[in-house]
């Protein structure tokens, strides 16, 4: 699938707003941040297959190569646009590791908890609706999350398990994720993040160090 089909042609663009070329952002100005809550809108208003870079780029006022130096394909884009505004997994998930394994579980699920209930879930809901649409979007948003934050989690395991006990530990967390802001069941929807994590954190940290 290309990335450009569908809403990228130009027609109908004037000489003035051609000749303008977009390009990077003013020095200090957040351009990966005004990128992904373009995509965000883009993804929510026009599904995975409507929006593109070009239409991306459009609404962030930048060039579209730009959009691709920070993010490889429309996929990477739509990915890490399940992360709310303003924060960086890499940074999160090694503060999580500093501490080691002890303790982990718990750490872990209070990170994603508080990530995703900032926004009301509204980024999340996002993606789980672009999930739904197609598979390149599931696989795009697997390997996003495996690579920025359960990869780092698996190499504080001990051998041989650690692949398995990561995808237990994702299963149990997206399922939560799930229920509370997608589903929206109740009593989970509404409980304090503070107390399902004293319900599930022992469960993870089964996964991550318990007899499997």
């Amino acid at each position: 699938m290309s990335l450009d089909a569908g809403t990228d042609d130009d027609a109908g663009v004037g000489p003035a707003a051609t000749a303008r070329r977009r390009g990077r952002r003013p020095a200090g100005e957040d351009t990966r941040g005004a990128i992904l809550a373009a995509a965000r809108d883009e993804f929510a208003e026009r599904g995975f297959d409507g929006a593109s870079i070009r239409s991306v780029a459009r609404r962030a006022d930048v060039d579209p190569g730009l959009v691709r130096h920070y993010f490889r394909n429309k996929s990477d884009l739509f990915a890490a646009g399940i992360v709310p505004s303003g924060v960086d997994p890499a940074v999160l998930v090694a503060r999580i590791a500093a501490d080691g394994v002890d303790g982990l579980g718990e750490r872990l699920l209070t990170t994603v908890l508080g990530i995703w209930g900032r926004d009301d879930g509204v980024a999340l809901r996002v993606a789980f609706a672009g999930m739904t649409s197609g598979e390149m979007q599931a696989e795009a948003l697997a390997g996003y999350v495996g690579r920025a934050v359960f990869a780092r989690v698996a190499q504080l395991l001990p051998p041989p398990d650690q692949q398995l006990r990561v995808s237990l530990v994702a299963s149990q967390v997206a399922g939560v994720l799930l229920a509370r802001h997608v589903l929206r069941l109740e009593p989970l929807a509404s409980m304090p993040a503070e107390d399902v994590v004293a319900l599930v954190a022992p469960t993870l940290e089964r996964y991550l160090t318990g007899p499997l």
